[in-house]
């Protein structure tokens, strides 16, 4: 690129995350006269990239399309080709971050929801009793993936009574160790400058259930009605699947948003140091235990099992634990079975060939 054309990417793709690093990995493409640009959206093998010279679509086929977690994805920075009909993304950059969770079929596999993102909000209602369990779930994935997660509270206008709200506050905190809670309530606006201040810089990724309120808190941060809006069940605070695809959207003082459907399944996804990182303080006593492989069942001298008794631990939390590192032992084990499936179905594979090549060199020596 000339420096004119490299002032005009610049000055076009900032707001949606280019700076110098993603410049430089770009650069062994540009000989080619290859475009950069940020996947806003993907569906059925196409997407939408936002480049230097405005959005355009393009075709994924040429981007591996068996693995789930090489497949193109919302947040990744895309190399489009110049033209053609249909145009295609050749590939893209390296991934900074990846937001992943197995896919909800019993197939050992991972799904990536989104990439290269900074920061996580983990949306959850106050509309609802607080589902602590599936707020630690949310929160491995997010430490797992690299980006720094905030859980946000949405709906506090619900919960008029100060005290009540402070204690509903705490619980979470306590369910959040390292992570900011806040509290917000999309229609009146309160807790949103706050919040605003935290995600202005770097992608955010908007997590959680539906009925969460995810898309009401997008259009406040984006600034406008980006997302439909649609009613919550009053039987039990859920509600539809107002946002069907992953949409990546700039938000006007700053950042990037990436809103995400409702997520009813989330499964851990190879998170051992996510899992470690939301149970820090279980972490931090196991290494007080008399024994370093301590189960945290019954061993004597467990700092664990005694923070317990001391109620310094709430028991939910090692149940909890335990829960989360169980999964995801199973989820790492299939994994591997089926990596050495795979390789031992290559090896047959190439013995195959091998000895059909020695038997065809054999009838020419014949």
């Amino acid at each position: 690129m000339t420096s004119s054309s490299t002032s005009h990417v610049f000055s076009a793709l900032a707001p949606y995350g280019w700076d110098e690093a993603w410049a430089d990995a770009f650069a062994p493409y540009e000989p080619e006269g290859l475009l950069p640009g940020r996947v806003v959206r993907v569906d059925r093998g196409q997407c939408d990239i936002v480049t230097a010279g405005g959005m355009l679509r393009a075709d994924t086929a040429f981007v591996t399309p068996h693995d789930p977690m090489r497949v193109l994805c919302t947040g990744d920075w895309a190399v489009v080709e110049p033209g053609g009909n249909p145009r295609y993304v050749r590939t893209y950059l390296p991934r900074r971050t990846a937001f992943v969770r197995s896919t909800s079929s019993k197939r050992s596999e991972g799904q990536i929801l989104a990439a290269n993102v900074d920061h996580a909000i983990v949306a959850v209602s106050l509309a609802v009793e607080l589902d602590l369990g599936r707020i630690e779930r949310f929160l491995a994935l997010a430490w797992e993936s690299g980006a720094q997660p905030v859980v946000v509270l949405t709906k506090a206008d619900l919960v008029p009574d100060a005290v009540t709200l402070s204690h509903l506050v705490q619980d979470v905190e306590t369910t959040a160790p390292g992570v900011p809670v806040l509290t917000v309530s999309a229609l009146d606006g309160d807790g949103l400058d706050v919040l605003v201040a935290v995600v202005s810089s770097g992608t955010t990724v908007l997590l959680g259930q539906s009925g969460a309120g995810k898309s009401t808190l997008a259009n406040a941060l984006v600034g406008e009605d980006t997302m439909t809006v649609q009613a919550t069940r009053d039987a039990d605070g859920k509600g539809r699947h107002t946002t069907t695809t992953r949409n990546l959207l700039a938000m006007p003082g700053g950042g990037v948003l990436i809103d995400t459907p409702g997520l009813r399944g989330v499964g851990l996804w190879d998170a051992e140091t996510g899992v470690g990182q939301v149970f820090s303080e279980i972490e931090e006593l196991a290494q007080q235990c008399r024994f370093h492989d301590c189960g945290h069942e019954s061993e004597p001298g467990c700092a664990v099992l005694a923070a317990i008794d001391s109620g310094e631990l709430p028991e939910r939390r090692l149940e909890s634990y335990r829960k989360l590192i169980r999964e995801n032992q199973r989820i790492v084990a299939k994994t591997d079975a089926r990596l050495r499936s795979e390789i031992r179905k290559e090896w047959k594979k190439r013995g195959a060939q091998g000895k059909a090549a020695m038997e065809a060199k054999r009838g020419r020596w014949a």
